[in-house]
């Protein structure tokens, strides 16, 4: 028993080091001076004096606050509707009782089986018949709902028991004070659950951003990485290209570091098994 312990530990530290080896290859080569000379598996551990030459060719390179602000504008702004959206919709088919609700739930699921790229024509197509092409609110539109959001509202609202409800029906409270002053808060563990996945993904977003933007002004962090990589490249600037990686992916590792007994919780109590 103890064997299969020390075996099952020794494979997860196996894992961890795999998947923890690009991101030491970013932090070790952005801090390494460009003059070091390249970069190998055994320069990984670092031996040198760290500096920061590299992030201030990067914040030079590109306009980083303006990239932060609009990618904040972006994920921050799809979160705001999508909790709208997702909180409604999870409490209609976690409560309310209607003809054919299980199967409209069911059919409404069928959206995490289709492949995003497949949406990207129609989605431009509608976007730029609304007016709204090369702004952020393209690049928000398509995610103001979304259906792994209603499955987890759906399952978190129905762990709640409806005793609640009840109670606060007999104080003479509506369906939307039932929903926004008592479920609302002891759903909590799953809206956060659901806010963590959503800026992750839209924090990362690339390709959609890509099709529906071309003003520079209107660029995201990954797109303004993409952007300023190019040149780099040329140059084979590894240190800056590392760095600029570094500034987009560094705030979800703050937040992950400093929150993540939250990000656990948040998933063990969402209702979802």
């Amino acid at each position: 028993m103890r064997d299969a312990r020390w075996l099952a530990v020794a494979c997860l530290c196996g894992v961890a080091l795999v998947w923890s080896t690009p991101l030491l290859w970013m932090v070790v080569a952005a801090f390494r001076p460009q003059n070091f000379g390249g970069l190998s598996m055994a320069s990984l551990i670092p031996d040198f004096a760290p500096t920061l030459d590299n992030f201030a060719e990067a914040l030079d390179s590109a306009d980083f606050a303006l990239l932060y602000l609009n990618t904040v504008i972006v994920a921050g702004g799809i979160l705001v509707v999508q909790l709208v959206t997702i909180t409604l919709a999870g409490y209609a088919f976690a409560r309310l009782r209607f003809r054919g609700r299980e199967v409209l739930f069911h059919l409404f699921l069928l959206q995490l089986m289709i492949a995003p790229p497949v949406l990207i024509v129609p989605n431009l197509v509608t976007i730029t018949q609304l007016g709204l092409y090369d702004t952020l609110l393209a690049a928000m539109a398509p995610y103001f709902a979304s259906a792994f959001g209603v499955f987890l509202m759906r399952q978190t609202l129905r762990t709640i028991p409806r005793d609640f409800e009840e109670a606060a029906a007999m104080e003479g409270a509506n369906w939307l004070q039932i929903v926004t002053r008592v479920l609302v808060p002891l759903a909590r563990p799953g809206m956060i659950a659901f806010s963590i996945v959503s800026i992750v993904a839209h924090w990362n977003e690339f390709l959609w951003p890509l099709m529906v933007i071309s003003n520079p002004d209107n660029h995201t962090l990954t797109i303004g990485l993409a952007t300023f990589t190019r040149g780099a490249e040329s140059a084979s600037q590894w240190g800056v290209i590392a760095a600029g990686t570094f500034l987009v992916a560094g705030p979800l590792l703050l937040a992950f570091a400093l929150f993540q007994r939250q990000f656990v919780n948040s998933f063990l109590f969402s209702g979802v098994k």
